[in-house]
């Protein structure tokens, strides 16, 4: 009887212990603040980039050769291509929203639909034309051309050495004036991040 007893205690520590394992644990963070498990590409360093390299790139010559041209105020930016050139998968569309985020809210250019964004608003005016009242109906033609388009890459260096390596991220973006091609701004990000894996001891 004894060892029946001990035998159904054991099951019973271990479903508890299963219980346990299994459980989800859901903790609400704050959006500013750093969280990096893996050590991979992440929303912090999105941010945190995309920022830095916007303040840089609003404190140089280009805008206020621009803004010193007659008749011009804010100029007109797009978004080009950002290429994920690096090891990882990279979203880097969250990257450029970000981008887009700091430009716009700088208050010191204007924004440009991209390529994939017009698309959709010309099918809606093409829509208001057939449909819309005539004092509502926004025509077609009328479209802000952009003056710069900002594109660029994000490549990675991975240096490993048995559980610990060596992430080294770097990003690269350019203003191109697009009325005559010219390189106005070059910006360049880096960051390193040193990323220890412990091994599974039982």
């Amino acid at each position: 009887m004894r060892g029946h007893r001990w035998l159904r205690v054991g099951f019973a520590l271990l479903a508890l212990a299963t219980v346990s394992a299994c459980s989800t644990k859901v903790e609400r963070l704050d959006e500013s603040q750093a969280v990096d498990l893996s050590g991979a590409w992440n929303d912090t360093d999105s941010r945190l980039v995309s920022q830095e390299m916007i303040q840089d790139s609003l404190s140089r010559a280009w805008l206020q050769e621009f803004r010193g041209r007659a008749g011009q105020s804010r100029p007109a930016v797009i978004v080009g291509e950002v290429r994920n050139m690096s090891h990882e998968h990279i979203n880097t569309q969250t990257f450029t929203l970000e981008m887009e985020r700091a430009l716009i809210n700088s208050g010191k250019v204007d924004f440009v639909a991209n390529k994939s964004e017009r698309q959709g608003i010309r099918d809606e005016r093409k829509d208001q034309d057939l449909n819309a009242r005539e004092d509502t109906r926004n025509a077609m033609g009328r479209e802000l051309g952009a003056d710069f388009m900002l594109s660029g890459t994000i490549n990675t260096i991975v240096d490993p050495n048995g559980d610990t390596q060596v992430r080294f991220y770097q990003v690269n973006m350019t203003l191109i004036s697009l009325a005559d091609n010219r390189k106005v701004w070059v910006g360049q990000k880096d960051i390193r991040k040193l990323v220890t894996r412990s091994k599974l001891r039982f």
